[in-house]
């Protein structure tokens, strides 16, 4: 039986993740390189293998296409989202 090499699946998201989780490679990425959190952390605070977030790390660096990808739609979303007026953001939109 071939053992899987890596726990980064796509199987519930859009985008890749870490299985049998919802916490996303891209989420992973922001954590450790974006806001210089250690590894040890992100895994402990989010219920992870330390093994997970490692995983991660490389799978963002391994498919710089697919990841640049994913981040255009996150903002493409991001923006759309803002720029529609029905959109409650908070306690203010609900008057």
């Amino acid at each position: 039986m071939a053992q899987q090499s890596s726990r980064i699946v796509q199987e519930v998201h859009d985008e890749p993740h870490v299985a049998e989780s919802r916490i996303t490679v891209l989420f992973v990425h922001e954590r450790v390189e974006g806001l210089g959190l250690s590894p040890e952390h992100v895994a402990e605070q989010h219920a992870l293998e330390l093994a997970d977030v490692y995983h991660a790390l490389a799978y963002y660096h391994d498919h710089p296409d697919e990841m640049a990808e994913v981040e255009r739609r996150r903002e493409e979303l991001t923006q759309a989202t803002a720029s529609r007026s029905d959109v409650v953001t908070g306690p203010e939109d609900l008057n």
